[in-house]
């Protein structure tokens, strides 16, 4: 039995994962800003869970950003966050690809320096349930 189950927006790709996650960062680097076209990556890190393709594997590409090490794994049809081997040894799983709930609480923010200016405000403005009329 799977620990937890994720999928892309389209649905063409789903998978799952046995084990415990060590750590769960918000990084605020300007690539994951680029990457995530957010605030901030929301991903959960582990060196002993096992990653398994239910669906759609041959849907997944991957990229690494030539001179670093930030890389990323995507679906091909929708571009939706994947899971990411591309480190050997470390899986990295994009916290809102998952499908099951997440326990754990983010481990810290990291690269706050490159923090986006209107992130810290994001407090003060209106929350709404749904989308605003």
């Amino acid at each position: 039995m799977a620990d937890h189950l994720g999928s892309c927006l389209c649905g063409a790709v789903r998978f799952e994962v046995k084990g415990d996650f060590d750590s769960f960062y918000l990084c605020h680097c300007h690539h994951c800003q680029k990457d995530t076209g957010s605030a901030h990556a929301a991903n959960l890190f582990s060196h002993s869970a096992k990653l398994t393709w239910v669906a759609g594997k041959e849907s997944v590409a991957a990229f690494t950003l030539p001179g670093t090490r930030h890389s990323k794994s995507f679906c091909k049809l929708c571009g939706s966050a994947l899971p990411n081997t591309q480190v050997e040894g470390l899986l990295v799983i994009p916290a809102g690809c998952l499908d099951t709930e997440i326990t754990m609480l983010p481990t810290a923010h990291i690269f706050s320096s490159s923090k986006a200016a209107w992130d810290g405000k994001a407090g003060e403005v209106p929350v709404f349930e749904g989308l605003s009329e």
